[in-house]
């Protein structure tokens, strides 16, 4: 099995750390945060920024008065990866932090994170594969749970699929057909939109592809953001665009909201997440969407990638590893935890036990017309791909936006800006001191 090191990864964030001083860092879960032993209950530090969990904490502390866990709530994605890693500098982390899974490598490159295989050996089967190995980088280390996921799913206007003559595209060429098909039937209306201003969708698609776009042995990376797999993917979305299939507008925009409101745009590729995006950007739709298993690349595949999610990993500065690992297994595996996670922080858990049940029971609101939403992505979750994440995924998602957001504007030039892309974070890998294999 690989082993990361931390020479391969370590100056991956020496510009972003250098640059930030630590401020607000946990109060004292580098000590026994005032409990010695015997002298009363472990206190445990949790940096977090799910809404409610502070509430979902509360229900820990009620039923284990032994181990005290306090949530702190903070900024996500990057800045909080800076603040993570500055503190395990100054051995002042907090005992646990909620990381996305592509900054698990560099975290864990840094020190930051501890293994806990062992006080996870029994919770692996509760997930799905592609998302256990997001936390163990195919290694026998553990460095997180898996807290919630982001498969990803085909959604479309069923009631405008029906008046156009459409059927649900089941395959990626079919997809194309359906976007041609639809251009012909209804000039204003476009079946989707290429974005360039959220790198996750691509980087989904190309992870349901097969694509790896970082990959290691020993101390020497290899980059392939320009794979086979993913060059088929852009070759596919660049093609479609460049014919006019597929509008070309970035996605979040007022304008892309009005598109989804009026059925100017009829589908959508994206995450189990979409309901709570369309209820605000859509709120006259409600109804009128349906869901299906994202198109594959051969008939009769049965595969998704991922966009979006986190874990609960436990620092390497805790004093109480075992204790923080209880929680962290207990938070992302126990019936009561995960309904709470899904009440009061609104994720989609990564537990599979916990997809179908309690308050995931029932159809988002947005799909009341599809009672059997959530145990049809509860299915679809099971087939997602392994992803393959590095220690620059900011600098590889920055330079997509840029050269993507270029080449959908101009309808061309996707190929270069896959290339771009690559040689952004191969410059940036080798600027920061690693080996990288060419």
């Amino acid at each position: 099995m690989p082993h990361l090191t931390r020479r391969g990864l370590a100056a991956a964030t020496a510009v972003l750390v250098g640059a930030t001083t630590l401020t607000a860092c946990g109060s004292g879960s580098g000590s026994d945060g005032g409990a010695g032993a015997g002298s009363g209950p472990v206190e445990l530090t949790y940096w977090a920024w799910a809404p409610g969990m502070d509430k979902v904490a509360a229900l820990w502390n009620a039923e284990h008065p032994d181990i005290r866990v306090t949530v702190q709530k903070q900024a996500s994605g990057d800045d909080l990866v800076t603040k993570i890693i500055t503190a395990a500098k100054a051995h002042k982390g907090p005992d646990l932090v909620q990381a996305e899974y592509q900054a698990l490598p560099t975290l864990v490159s840094n020190d930051a994170l501890a293994d806990i295989a062992k006080e996870t050996q029994d919770a692996k089967d509760d997930f799905a594969p592609g998302v256990w190995q997001q936390t163990t980088f195919g290694g026998d280390a553990v460095y997180a749970l898996p807290q919630d996921s982001g498969p990803m799913m085909f959604f479309y206007r069923q009631d405008l699929f029906q008046q156009y003559g459409l059927s649900v595209p089941t395959t990626w060429d079919e997809f194309a057909t359906t976007a041609r098909e639809l251009r012909k039937k209804a000039p204003g209306k476009a079946l989707t939109t290429f974005s360039a201003n959220d790198a996750g969708q691509f980087a989904g698609l190309a992870q349901q592809a097969g694509a790896k776009w970082w990959t290691f042995e020993g101390d020497t990376w290899k980059v392939g953001i320009d794979d086979a797999a993913t060059r088929k993917v852009s070759d596919f979305w660049g093609g479609l665009v460049a014919e006019g299939a597929v509008d070309n507008q970035p996605m979040y925009t007022p304008a892309w909201n009005k598109a989804l409101n009026t059925g100017k745009q009829i589908g959508w590729v994206s995450a189990v997440w979409a309901p709570g995006v369309l209820t605000t950007a859509a709120p006259d739709t409600k109804g009128k969407w349906a869901m299906a298993p994202l198109p594959q690349w051969t008939k009769g595949d049965s595969v998704t990638g991922s966009w979006g999610g986190s874990s609960t990993a436990v620092t390497a500065d805790s004093k109480h590893k075992e204790a923080a690992a209880r929680f962290a297994v207990w938070l992302n595996t126990d019936p009561k935890a995960l309904a709470a996670l899904v009440k009061e922080s609104g994720i989609y858990p990564a537990a599979t036990a916990a997809q179908t049940s309690g308050a995931l029971a029932k159809a988002p609101d947005h799909f009341p017309q599809q009672p059997d939403f959530y145990a049809r992505a509860s299915e679809i979750a099971k087939t997602t791909a392994p992803a393959a994440w590095g220690p620059n995924v900011n600098v590889a998602y920055s330079a997509f936006k840029d050269g993507y957001g270029k080449a959908a504007k101009a309808r061309s030039g996707f190929g270069e800006a896959l290339t771009a892309m690559r040689d952004a974070t191969v410059a940036d890998l080798e600027k920061q001191g690693f080996e990288v294999a060419r």
